[in-house]
C-alpha cells in the first residue's frame, strides 16, 4: 500500500491503538484513535476462502488467500488489525508462518487473534468431556494454534468450550486451567466466545472463566435473544483482554447499545468485525466499519 496512506491512517493509528491497551489518553486524532480500536476477521469473507466456502455459495474462481489478506484489507479499509481464524491458515509449517508474517508487516499490520474452528470439535463435549483421552485430545488441538500465535505475534487464542456440563463444569474448568498455562508461558491469552449452546448460559459461562484464568471474547450477536445478551455481555466485557466481535444486524439487536455496554465495562481491546453472509462480504464489513466509526 501506498506509504503516505499508511502514515495517515496507520502511524497516527498505531499510536492510538498504544494508548487504547494502555488506558492512556491519544494524542492522535479522533478519527485515527477510532480506527486503530477497529479490527476485521477473515471470517467476514469465509465464502471467499476453500476451507470455508459453503456449498451453496457461488463457486469459486480466485479463492482469497490469507497471504493476501493484510494487503486487502489495510488497502480499502485503512484497518490494521486483523483476525485470522485457523482454517484459512492454508499451512502451520514454519516457512509459511515466516511468510504469512512478512506479509502483516508489508501491510503495517498486526494479528490480534486466532479463533480456533474443529468441526470435529463443534458442539461436543470437547474440552468437557467426561473421557480422559476425549479431552486430552481437544486440548492439544488448541494448544497448537497457542504456539502458532507466538509465532505470528498474537495476543490471544479463541477456544471453544464445546458442550457444557453445566451442574457441574469442573472438567471445562481443568481443561482451561491447562490451556492457560500453557498459553501463559509464552504471553498468550486463552479467551473463550459465546458461542453454541454456552451463548445460552452466560453466567455459568463467566464462572468457568473466572475460575481458570481465561479470558472473554464477547460477540454482539452469538446471543439467543435480548434479554440474554443485555445479561451476557455485562458479564463479559469486564473479562474481555483484546477483542470482542463487532455485528451488524439492526432487524435482531441494537448496535450502539452494545458499543455503549463494552464503553460502560472500560474495555480496551479490538472490534473484530464479523460481517458477510449473503450479498458482497466487502460492503458488508464497510457497513460495520462505519458503524464503529460513528459509535466508537
Amino acid at each position: 500500500m501506498k506509504r503516505r496512506e499508511f502514515m495517515i491512517h496507520s502511524g497516527a493509528g498505531a499510536l492510538a491503538l498504544c494508548a487504547s491497551t494502555t488506558g492512556a489518553q491519544s494524542p492522535t486524532p479522533d478519527g485515527d484513535a477510532k480506527r486503530a480500536r477497529v479490527c476485521v476477521s477473515s471470517w467476514s469473507f469465509h465464502n471467499l476462502f476453500t476451507a470455508t466456502h459453503d456449498q451453496k455459495a457461488p463457486q469459486l474462481d480466485k479463492p482469497l488467500k490469507a497471504l493476501d489478506f493484510p494487503e486487502i484489507i489495510a488497502d480499502r479499509y485503512h484497518v490494521h488489525n486483523l483476525e485470522i481464524v485457523s482454517p484459512h491458515f492454508e499451512s502451520s509449517e514454519p516457512s509459511y508462518l515466516r511468510e504469512l508474517k512478512v506479509r502483516l508487516d508489508r501491510a503495517h499490520s498486526r494479528l490480534v487473534n486466532i479463533p480456533v474452528d474443529y468441526d470435529e470439535l463443534w458442539e461436543k463435549p470437547a474440552l468437557s468431556a467426561t473421557d480422559t483421552k476425549e479431552r486430552e485430545k481437544a486440548i492439544s488441538m488448541y494448544a497448537k494454534w497457542i504456539d502458532v500465535a507466538y509465532e505470528m505475534g498474537a495476543r490471544s487464542v479463541r477456544c471453544d468450550p464445546g458442550i457444557i456440563n453445566l451442574a457441574d463444569p469442573s472438567l471445562t474448568i481443568e481443561s482451561y486451567k491447562s490451556l492457560v498455562s500453557r498459553g501463559r508461558a509464552k504471553d498468550i491469552r486463552v479467551i473463550v466466545e459465546n458461542h453454541g449452546t454456552a451463548s445460552k448460559h452466560p453466567e455459568e459461562l463467566v464462572q468457568i472463566l473466572k475460575a481458570s484464568g481465561a479470558g472473554a471474547l464477547p460477540d454482539f450477536g452469538n446471543f439467543p435473544d435480548e434479554e440474554t445478551r443485555e445479561r451476557g455481555l455485562r458479564l463479559m466485557f469486564p473479562l474481555a483482554v483484546s477483542v470482542c466481535h463487532a455485528k451488524l444486524n439492526p432487524a435482531r439487536f441494537d448496535f450502539a447499545r452494545c458499543v455503549q455496554m463494552s464503553k460502560a465495562a472500560n474495555y480496551q481491546g479490538v472490534y473484530s468485525i464479523e460481517a458477510g453472509g449473503r450479498g458482497d462480504p466487502y460492503e458488508a464489513v464497510q457497513q460495520v466499519v462505519d458503524a464503529l466509526l460513528q459509535n466508537l
